[in-house]
């Protein structure tokens, strides 16, 4: 025995001593004759209630025997994911074989050393039998599993853990590494690392739309294992309807295949595009030959707002474009001349009375600036604006979402916009002060005539400058538009903008002409020539290419710019699972609103049923709102949100998605067997095939340590010290009552 807290010699004796002396000092004069029998009696059961209250106060601890092997657990996990009925584990399904390998050899032989118990890991982790064990969950969420784990073995002895599993994890986050107090983690990988004869749909993705949303690219990636270069057939449906169909070759064995297909959404409503394999013979895992994409309807039309420095041709053409665009709102602003005292004057043509907004040539406040998704800067001189109005705009950028083209000679001339807040928000040098332009990938080694204009490879896919349907047909309009007057002296692109196409500038080097990037939330755009209008003038009357390319570069920058309320919801949301569907609100100038009241309903696949409302709740972040929903089958779902504050509408918004898009089980069916070995090493256990199962054991068996500590327990901590307590003082209460004493 020990004391948990220290107690020195002289302290002992000194609380003896204080113990004796109150002991004998309570029946010092008592009130009735006592026998010295009896006198000593009291004393000492006083004596010694005390002195077990005082020995208490240090806490006595005791070493007792070390822990029986009884009371050893090892955890076994097996996987129960829909992946496991894939039958290449030996010709058997992968759960078959994990069953045979648990009743005829692991647990038997695991039993002789420590008490197994157990689980299947699907999308949770539940106690299990050897008969139970189906493959029928529809997803493997290890992380959640040993997380649930540690929570129910804490406290416990645990000598690790045994995992049986195919390494498709499909939960959110990975499992956490490090060896924790589950001990080391062993695992059986099962399955083929080549997997089975299969063929896969392996990514779906769609372009940004090009003009009016009339077209996007569906682009496919496929692979085919275990059938070398045999051709297969790819098709493309729309809501179930057959669009296009082709017959395509690997290039080797497993390479992927890449095709785009060019497709026409409905504007008005949600299209859902399936990418698909044919039914060929010889494929074993049917459930990963599809994928599908959501294309959401077009919502409202895009704001914009034009200013120009004056009249003239290139405002002229470009308004005329983009003004007979459906999917755009055009305001504009053009300065017209001076007053007497030397003021400029504008005219301004605004939807839904904004105009009054704009006689001063540019929005006085953030709200009138915001409401736009877009803004357009043509020809204006940087002095124009205040360095306010400057600092107005990269806001609109960069916290608004917002949309900014600069184009037109003025824009760029005598030092301009260099040094103002909106230097940054453009994705070219504004001068040529830290090189020259760095080499491009060109379409052509060809160099561009002296103002002609030529597409990047970075051009010839960007929605942008896409004008053909393929980047063979791109490269031929481009070639074929007219020279431009002139090239604004620009530099080079910034880190992480991308120019999409160049031209020979007079002294032959080569200068940028359309260049754009991401900054903040929004988009910016650089158009460093002068005279585009030459491609309407100097072209036949049906050529269209130059309202294509004003009308696709005004709906990139504006199509991403966020409404005052925003749904966003979990990508690839599956039957059965709940996912996030999260709200933003914000004010008219875009800052967070967090006092608000938010109302939140989906509405079912065939709108067969009203939508249901969803709890929300607020998020950790100001302005942001969360609520979770199940979705009972797969199809296309609707969200539709209000949100309120202080009893006035705030703003509204909807989202489409779509459920069962993909199963997440089946992508790559292959044995993972790269995550399944870090998993082992990272816990400090090791990883086997179905071969090897066994050896498993004895390095377990080796890890489990042999000689485990004592087991300490504090005396006081037990019923018998509060007995014992009591017992002494009810037999002194009694004696007292029987002597006499009260």
């Amino acid at each position: 025995m020990y004391f948990a807290t220290p107690l020195p010699w002289w302290l002992a004796l000194l609380l003896a001593a204080g113990v004796a002396g109150v002991a004998s000092l309570s029946y010092r004069r008592p009130l009735v004759p006592l026998s010295r029998a009896q006198h000593t009696t009291l004393v000492t059961l006083r004596a010694v209630v005390l002195g077990l209250l005082v020995l208490f106060l240090f806490r006595p601890v005791i070493l007792g025997p070390p822990a029986a092997d009884a009371d050893l657990v090892v955890p076994v996990l097996v996987d129960t994911s829909k992946s496991m009925r894939i039958a290449d584990a030996g010709g058997q399904p992968r759960i078959v074989r994990a069953k045979e390998l648990l009743q005829n050899d692991l647990l038997p032989r695991l039993a002789r050393q420590a008490r197994p118990e157990l689980f299947g890991v699907g999308d949770v982790l539940a106690p299990a039998t050897v008969e139970g064990l189906a493959a029928e969950a529809g997803g493997s969420d290890l992380a959640g599993a040993l997380g649930t784990l540690r929570d129910r073995y804490r406290g416990r002895r645990t000598a690790g853990v045994l995992l049986l599993s195919d390494g498709g994890n499909t939960g959110e986050t990975p499992p956490a590494s490090g060896r924790g107090q589950l001990g080391p983690i062993f695992v059986v990988g099962l399955g083929s690392t080549d997997g089975p004869p299969d063929r896969e749909v392996r990514a779906l993705t769609t372009s940004d739309p090009r003009v009016g949303q009339t077209s996007v690219d569906l682009h496919v990636s496929a692979v085919s294992r275990g059938f070398g270069r045999e051709p297969f057939e790819l098709r493309v449906m729309a809501n179930a309807s057959l669009l296009d169909r082709r017959r395509v070759v690997p290039v080797a064995e497993g390479s992927p295949v890449e095709e785009v297909f060019t497709v026409s959404p409905d504007p008005a409503s949600a299209t859902v595009y399936t990418a698909e394999i044919g039914p060929e013979t010889g494929d074993q895992v049917l459930e990963n030959n599809k994928r599908s994409i959501l294309v959401s309807p077009s919502g409202r039309k895009r704001r914009i707002l034009a200013i120009a420095g004056a009249p003239g041709f290139e405002h002229s053409f470009l308004l005329r474009a983009l003004s007979l665009d459906p999917s755009l709102e055009l305001d504009s602003v053009v300065r017209k001349g001076r007053t007497e005292v030397g003021e400029s004057t504008f005219v301004a043509q605004a939807y839904g009375g904004r105009a009054a907004t704009l006689t001063s040539g540019f929005p006085a406040t953030r709200e009138a600036l915001y409401v736009y998704d877009a803004l357009i800067v043509a020809n204006v001189e940087g002095d124009f604006f205040t360095r306010a109005q400057l600092s107005m705009v990269a806001d609109f950028v960069s916290l608004r979402g917002g949309g900014l083209l600069v184009l037109g000679g003025r824009s760029f001339a005598q030092r301009g916009l260099i040094g103002t807040p909106l230097e940054e928000v453009l994705p070219l040098e504004l001068n040529d002060r830290r090189g020259s332009l760095p080499p491009l990938a060109l379409s052509r080694d060809a160099e561009p005539p002296h103002n002609g204009v030529k597409l990047t490879l970075d051009g010839e896919g960007h929605p942008v400058t896409r004008l053909g349907r393929s980047p063979e047909e791109a490269r031929k309009v481009w070639a074929a538009l007219p020279p431009l007057a002139s090239t604004a002296m620009l530099g080079g692109p910034r880190p992480g903008a991308l120019v999409l196409a160049v031209t020979t500038g007079p002294s032959g080097g080569i200068l940028p002409i359309v260049a754009v990037q991401r900054y903040g939330r929004g988009r910016s755009m650089v158009f460093a020539g002068e005279a585009s209008w030459r491609w309407k003038m100097m072209l036949p009357a049906t050529d269209r290419s130059y309202e294509f390319f004003w009308r696709q570069a005004v709906r990139w920058l504006s199509t991403d710019a966020p409404d005052p309320v925003t749904v966003t919801v979990s990508e690839h949301p599956a039957p059965g699972e709940p996912l996030s569907i999260d709200v933003e609100v914000l004010d008219r100038t875009f800052l967070p609103v967090g006092d608000a009241t938010i109302t939140l309903s989906v509405g079912e696949p065939g709108g067969e049923t009203a939508p249901a409302p969803i709890a929300v709740r607020p998020a950790r972040d100001a302005g942001h709102f969360s609520g979770s929903f199940t979705p009972a089958r797969p199809g296309l779902y609707h969200a539709t949100v209000t949100a309120r504050r202080g009893g006035v509408a705030a703003g509204s918004a909807d989202r489409w998605f779509h459920v069962g898009d993909v199963d997440r089980e089946f992508v790559d069916p292959r044995l993972n067997e790269g995550f399944l070995r870090r998993l082992a090493r990272d816990s400090g256990g090791q990883y086997a095939g179905t071969a090897d199962a066994a050896r498993l054991l004895e390095s377990l068996a080796s890890a489990t340590p042999r000689s485990p500590e004592p087991q300490r327990r504090d005396l006081w901590h037990g019923p018998w010290a509060f007995i014992s307590v009591m017992g002494l003082l009810s037999a002194e209460w009694i004696l007292r009552r029987r002597w006499g004493l009260r």
